[in-house]
């Protein structure tokens, strides 16, 4: 058979933000389609409209833009297999349905929700674990397998409700063969006769997403293992519909584990431990309620990226930082787990700040210095670079750069009370004097120069360079931490640093 080319989906359901996990199953499908020459498509699976909420199609676009993956075809770039909402395909699903019942493949069943509720109540007073409509119930119930021919006939003239069932063999073995965990063999008498097709016209997700897959021409099917157990009934409906040649592979990805490892991570655990498991943030249109996202909590795309394909992908080397580009070269499908993959926050902030490091000075200092502009500070551009500069090696998130540099704008109103306690002492003042005298007449105000100046007024006062550095500190930042410190104050300039430390000198005073 002639190869074609690769071509995938992401297939998710507008019924809410796009958990972490949709992120991943959808970048793996784009790395995969990148790496093979392939297509990467947006398909809105919308048949439950019961289930739909407003605004959730856009927020998926949207945070998927915001990751970096671009679709080739969708709902929101359009293509040759459009339309790419399901709600808007309706009508073609019917002739699939309608095949299967010529064939012998699906029946009608016009059973009653008391009916159904009353053959499940039936099987468990029979001690049946789990009820099902299947190839023994199917006889008992109302349907076209079941019910006279003319019977059948006239309910449907007649506009009965009904829905189309798949009909199930009895006893055969179906293979799945996974990317991922291999064969995989279910036994048909584990399956039930599912819901295809309902009288209203709509499809039930298990023929629409095999329709769909067939119609676009879909290779390859890179889905959450939550799937694995509707992928025998996919096989069938491939098989039943005379597409086996064509049926794409199957690959089913580990689950997010929650970060002790126990269970399936979910928005509760990030509510309840501080982190975000949506990449935008997101008001539910019903509640109100607001469940944060990574890129309002200040990460860079490319980091929350470079984590989230860790996360049950490995490139069988060292290496940690990932471009997109890089991602696409080095991702192959057999290096996907098998088992779940355990989310960390904290190696999601190391990421992040691994990114942080690595961008140019003045890419950063322009996302800070809108928000210097928002209070009212407004320095010329250069000095903000340099302060990004020095203080980016203590920052994870840009969102942290006020508090780790405000002292670069303004003089600080508060100083590290224990650090004046401890280290304010002896001749400590004498020393802190003299270095000030000595600031106002340095005509060179280099780091290097300040640095001589700081060792030799600590030697003439005998005292140790490093008993004094973080009081030193303190009177000019308020902060018993930050960047290197001689760089710092040579920064901040001779002018603010002097009058700093007179008044820093006088406060200590009246303090200790």
């Amino acid at each position: 058979m002639e190869e074609r080319k690769v071509r995938v989906r992401f297939a998710p359901s507008p019924t809410g933000p796009l958990h972490m996990g949709g992120v991943r199953t959808a970048l793996y499908n784009y790395l995969f389609a990148k790496k093979n020459g392939g297509d990467f498509l947006l398909r809105i699976e919308d048949t439950d409209q019961t289930r739909f909420v407003p605004g959730a199609e856009q927020y998926i676009i949207e945070a998927l833009e915001w990751c970096g993956m671009k679709f080739d075809e969708g709902v929101h770039v359009g293509g040759p297999h459009a339309p790419y909402r399901q709600s808007e395909r309706k009508e073609m699903y019917r002739q699939y349905a309608m095949q299967l019942i010529e064939a012998g493949h699906a029946y009608y069943a016009f059973d009653t929700t008391e009916e159904l509720d009353e053959m499940r109540e039936r099987l468990k007073a029979s001690n049946v674990a789990s009820p099902q409509y299947n190839y023994i119930t199917r006889e008992s119930m109302k349907n076209s397998l079941s019910l006279p021919h003319d019977e059948v006939e006239r309910r449907l003239a007649a506009g009965d409700a009904y829905v189309v069932r798949i009909k199930i063999p009895r006893k055969e073995e179906i293979r799945v063969t996974d990317m991922i965990r291999g064969n995989v063999l279910v036994h048909s008498s584990q399956m039930d006769d599912k819901v295809l097709f309902k009288s209203d016209g709509m499809p039930t997700y298990h023929l629409a997403n095999v329709v769909d897959d067939y119609l676009m021409k879909i290779t390859h099917v890179i889905r959450g293992e939550e799937w694995l157990p509707s992928a025998p009934l996919h096989v069938l409906l491939y098989r039943y519909l005379g597409w086996e040649e064509v049926m794409p592979q199957f690959a089913h990805l580990p689950l997010l584990l929650k970060p002790d490892g126990n269970g399936k991570l979910s928005k509760r655990d990030g509510d309840r431990l501080g982190f975000p498991v949506f990449p935008l943030e997101w008001k539910d249109p019903f509640s109100g309620e607001i469940s944060s996202g990574y890129r309002e909590k200040g990460y860079f795309p490319e980091a929350f990226i470079n984590m989230l394909a860790l996360l049950g992908w490995n490139p069988g080397t060292n290496q940690e930082i990932f471009s997109m580009t890089e991602l696409i070269e080095a991702f192959s499908v057999d290096r996907i787990s098998k088992s779940g993959a355990k989310f960390d926050a904290n190696k999601t902030k190391w990421f992040n700040q691994q990114y942080l490091r690595a961008k140019e000075d003045a890419e950063l200092a322009e996302i800070f210095n809108k928000e210097l502009l928002s209070k009212g500070i407004n320095v010329d551009i250069n000095y903000v670079e340099n302060v990004c500069a020095l203080i980016k090696e203590k920052a994870q998130f840009i969102t942290e750069f006020w508090s780790l540099a405000f002292y670069f704008f303004e003089e600080p109103t508060e100083f590290d009370a224990e650090v004046i306690k401890k280290k304010w002492k002896d001749n400590v003042p004498d020393f802190l004097l003299n270095l000030t005298n000595a600031l106002k007449t340095l005509e060179d105000f280099s780091h290097t120069s300040i640095e001589n100046k700081f060792k030799e007024i600590a030697e003439q006062t005998g005292i140790s360079p490093g008993s004094v550095m973080q009081i030193f500190r303190v009177a000019i930042s308020g902060l018993a931490a930050g960047p290197a410190i001689f760089e710092m104050i040579s920064l901040i300039g001779k002018e603010k640093v002097v009058a700093r430390l007179e008044k820093a000198i006088k406060y200590f005073n009246e303090t200790k």
